[in-house]
């Protein structure tokens, strides 16, 4: 009896035993294999098996399948074509390779993914076409992995320990030798590190890199959402004690080198609780209806230099990270919140971008270059908004930031004025080029000393913002004409944005039409005007997240590169990043770039650049994805409060599984799951963006209004889930 199990089991092992030898053999093609080799990776050593490994193997070189190269030993004809590309995967565990040579992305099964993780660069083969012509891969190789490093809660067994990662597209378990677990108690978060995925095994195997604290507690959620992305935290030692060591006096013999702007009227509008002051503006009145204005910018580069562990660690960092609770700063703070930052009533050395302008805001003549200057005053967005809403130099008590109604100097409230007259007047140009008007809205949180949220505001883009957003836009688009049309070519920094994929504007269209808005996508004109007249439209009604997300989303991506291919949204021809250095890598790589070009330096190598751009574009696509995981936890740990309410919420997307909605007054948002709505049953719609009941044809689609409270919050997960009570009667 035991017998004939015995040999039923390893007859099944055997039964594809010719698309498994194959299946070796062309996963790593280079080598040739005897019998012995592929039994021992088929797990058999019986006599049987070993016999029908060496009759498959002649049997397939009978067919010109496989070629004996030596005595016994065997290789795969390859007559595939193999492709190259990085795995999207799904959290149902099938995926999608986005390849260069194929319009479309490839679909993968999972039973095809073959060890493969999510965002790794892997080789596959196309092998068959669906029914729909839609093209399927097989992944043959991982060439490289997209990380190696995961966050999860280890569960420990006497001998050995499991990890269950947070990230829903990792769909192994990590198995963790006991003498690896670095004293984790069961239940903890942790950071593992892989490091050997067997063969044999069902699950790689790996290591605890560090204990990051219990699940749901404030620190450990926020350090795990460093964790997971990589991202770092504290500085090294050697860099802060570097950082600290370095001469930030302003001296006599650099002050010499520099063009000396302390006399001329300066001051910086930031928000509230910045302390980074990356940027000041100059103002000065000239003959003629003429002004001179001065972008003077953080002097970085000229503590932070090349080769240094302080540029390097810079480097790799690449961005600051805003997170709900904390900045993670690029540079230490000696550098970021002293030396660098340009606070009042302190003489610095910046890089300036200095113009005159005329009444008009044409610019009539540039110079760029380095600058000491002195800020006279510090403004929050909220005092510089008061000054251009009443026109006078008083600061109510109620926007200052000293608590109490002061006076600011005549001249300064005059600069003001004059800055958001011209600030206009360019915003009004670049809208008449085509460039298009995100205003989207921000949340932010009020959070207690223990960083609880006690409350939602939203955070809005006004006159005083767009001053300063008028005028950055302006020296960084300067800076990248000025270097841009220098003949012969000259490599440099740009910030380009590609113009939007006509697939994603028609998806946008059809989502839009739901709520009666149209689009005109004839050519890149209407295409623009379109877009503003929406974006514009939907203000301050009960869709505008949804619209303003899904317009953003059907933008391309901005990014650094040496290639030039202008800016979309911006609608410039020439465009990089040079107004933030303290907090972004690119903006440093400028500043060295123009000073090098300003001194007669040559063309520098595009390759070196482009591989730090790619870094840089990397790095600000984690920085991004870590700040919207915060401000999810924070919005979950908000509504954990509130579990008994009911709220009005937006239908915001709509799947096969369920719905999601966002609140409207916290923009907080989670998913009714299909199985929850018990008065009927609920078939997912796609070409209506919507769920309907089988029976009653109720249908909720995408932006109805609905009531929903809350069912489950999870804090680890960072999952919101809510009951739907039903529609917001009209």
């Amino acid at each position: 009896m035991t017998r004939k199990r015995k040999g039923k089991s390893k007859s099944k092992r055997i039964s594809n035993l010719t698309n498994t030898i194959l299946s070796i053999l062309k996963k790593e093609r280079n080598k040739s294999f005897n019998y012995k080799q592929i039994a021992a990776k088929l797990g058999v050593n019986d006599a049987s098996s070993r016999n029908q490994i060496i009759k498959k193997l002649q049997q397939l070189k009978a067919k010109k399948e496989i070629e004996e190269v030596d005595r016994g030993k065997f290789k795969a004809i390859v007559t595939t074509k193999y492709h190259f590309g990085i795995l999207d995967l799904t959290a149902k565990g099938s995926g999608y390779i986005i390849c260069e040579d194929f319009e479309d992305d490839i679909y993968v099964a999972s039973n095809n993914i073959n060890r493969a993780l999510d965002g790794d660069e892997v080789e596959f083969y196309i092998y068959k076409r669906k029914k729909n012509g839609k093209l399927e891969a097989e992944i043959t190789n991982v060439i490289k992995r997209a990380k190696d490093t995961y966050v999860g809660v280890i569960q420990l067994h006497s001998n050995y320990a499991f990890v269950i990662p947070d990230n829903p597209k990792m769909y192994k378990d990590i198995f963790v030798p006991i003498n690896k677990t670095n004293k984790a108690e069961d239940g903890d978060k942790v950071l593992v590190t892989l490091e050997d995925w067997p063969e044999k095994a069902d699950s790689p195997y790996g290591k605890v890199l560090q204990v990051l604290g219990k699940p749901g507690e404030h620190n450990t959620e926020i350090h795990s959402i460093l964790a997971e992305y990589g991202l770092p935290e504290d500085f090294p030692n050697e860099v802060e004690d570097f950082a600290n060591k370095l001469d930030t006096s302003i001296t006599k013999d650099e002050i010499a080198k520099r063009r000396d702007m302390r006399d001329v009227l300066t001051f910086t509008i930031d928000p509230k609780d910045a302390k980074d002051f990356d940027d000041a503006l100059s103002f000065k009145v000239l003959e003629n209806n003429l002004y001179e204005i001065g972008i003077h910018i953080a002097d970085v580069s000229h503590y932070v230099k090349e080769g240094t562990i302080l540029d390097d660690e810079a480097y790799k960092r690449a961005t600051s990270i805003y997170l709900v609770d904390r900045v993670v700063p690029m540079l230490p703070e000696v550098l970021s919140n002293n030396a660098c930052s340009l606070r009042p009533n302190e003489e610095k050395y910046t890089f300036s971008a200095v113009f005159k302008i005329n009444d008009k805001a044409e610019i009539i003549e540039q110079w760029f270059g380095r600058t000491v200057t002195f800020s006279d005053a510090r403004f929050a967005y909220e005092e510089a908004q008061a000054v251009i809403e009443s026109k006078s130099n008083i600061i109510p008590k109620e926007v200052s930031l000293t608590g109490e109604d002061y006076q600011i100097k005549p001249e300064i409230a005059q600069a003001i004025l004059k800055l958001d007259q011209l600030a206009k007047k360019m915003r009004s140009k670049r809208m008449r080029s085509g460039a298009i008007s995100f205003d989207k809205v921000e949340v932010k949180f009020n959070l207690d000393k223990d960083n609880n949220p006690i409350g939602v505001f939203f955070k809005t883009s006004k006159d005083a913002n767009k001053l300063i957003e008028e005028f950055m836009l302006l020296a960084n688009k300067k800076v990248a004409e000025f270097v841009g049309k220098q003949k012969p070519q000259k490599t440099f920094v740009y910030r380009v944005h590609d113009e939007p994929d006509d697939s994603k504007l028609a998806a946008l269209q059809n989502v839009v039409g739901r709520f009666g808005y149209k689009l005109n996508l004839k050519d890149r004109k209407s295409t623009t005007a379109s877009l503003n007249s929406l974006l514009k439209d939907v203000a301050g009604k009960k869709e505008q997240n949804l619209v303003d997300t899904l317009t953003i989303r059907s933008m391309s991506k901005a990014e650094y590169t040496t290639h030039n291919i202008g800016h979309y949204g911006l609608a410039f021809d020439y465009y990089s990043h040079f107004t933030s250095p303290i907090r972004r890598y690119p903006d440093v790589m400028a500043h060295r770039l123009l000073q090098h070009y300003l001194d007669g330096g040559k063309s520098v190598n595009p390759d070196i650049y482009e591989e730090k751009c790619q870094h840089s574009s990397n790095m600000e696509y984690l920085a991004t994805k870590a700040e919207r995981d915060s401000i999810k936890y924070m919005q979950i740990r908000f509504m954990q409060d509130h579990e008994n309410e009911e709220f009005v919420g937006v239908i915001s997307g709509v799947t096969e599984w369920g719905i999601y909605v966002e609140i409207i007054d916290n923009k907080c948002e989670g998913m009714v799951r299909i199985r929850d709505i018990k008065d009927d049953y609920y078939e997912f719609d796609e070409s209506q963006y919507a769920i309907v009941g089988r029976q009653t044809k109720n249908m909720y689609q995408l932006g109805d209004e609905v009531i929903v409270k809350v069912k489950d919050t999870d804090l680890v997960k960072k999952h919101l889930d809510f009951y739907l009570i039903g529609k917001k009667e009209e």
